[in-house]
């Protein structure tokens, strides 16, 4: 399957009008950002979990990035709830379930084999940063060669000057509404803005953001910079 697969091409997604896609575990569905392959994809998706649901024992080769956004999620490391950020590297293993049910940013088979860091950050007792400009604050969340991975707040009224990612961006809405000069995001909005690509970010009404930078376009090199 390929949906979104072109990493070249920029991509907007409001993700609450997606339908939800049954997986292969009852009470486990998919919203699909992104995907390139069949079962076992490079894939970006919003992910729910019923009440009980459970994954059986599975192995991640090219690792996972999840953003719990609802609920509480848990496998063999412990709970983790809503405002966690986790990544299981490549050849990780886990059986994740959801006693109280969850949503989840999951991002699959997008990291590069040499970054062996496992992580489970709680973003609710973590310290936010000043961020370039006023109005900013960054919560980082990690980074691995040119890649970057934040939580970042934006007070009514920010902007920031005009800029390119040369390793693209990715942004996921949290809370209230991004803006650029292309449009208008509220909650729950997608955008995947490819390598090289300009904008001018900005928030009248403030809003605060997942953002992923420096990971596109494809697989990362062997100095964790973009191939």
């Amino acid at each position: 399957m390929q949906l979104n697969a072109d990493l070249n091409r920029r991509v907007v997604i409001a993700t609450e009008t997606l339908p939800w896609v049954a997986s292969p575990t009852a009470g486990v569905e998919r919203r699909l950002l992104e995907r390139d392959g069949g079962e076992v994809a490079r894939a970006t998706s919003i992910v729910r979990y019923a009440p009980g649901s459970r994954f059986p024992q599975h192995r991640h080769d090219a690792g996972e990035e999840i953003l719990v956004l609802e609920g509480v999620f848990s496998d063999d490391t412990g709970d983790h709830p809503a405002g966690t950020y986790l990544r299981n590297p490549a050849g990780s293993a886990h059986a994740p379930f959801s006693q109280e049910g969850c949503k989840l940013l999951v991002k699959l088979r997008q990291m590069h084999p040499a970054d062996r860091q496992r992580l489970a950050v709680n973003t609710k007792a973590t310290p936010w940063f000043p961020g370039l400009v006023p109005g900013l604050a960054v919560l980082p969340l990690h980074s691995f060669g040119s890649e970057s991975v934040a939580l970042v707040r934006w007070a009514p009224g920010t902007a920031f000057p005009a800029h390119g990612h040369p390793g693209g961006e990715e942004i996921v809405v949290l809370e209230g509404i991004f803006e650029d000069e292309h449009g208008r995001y509220p909650a729950g909005s997608w955008l995947r803005n490819p390598a090289g690509s300009p904008h001018q970010p900005r928030s009248s009404r403030g809003c605060t953001i997942w953002v992923k930078t420096g990971h596109l376009p494809g697989t990362l090199g062997p100095d964790g910079t973009p191939a």
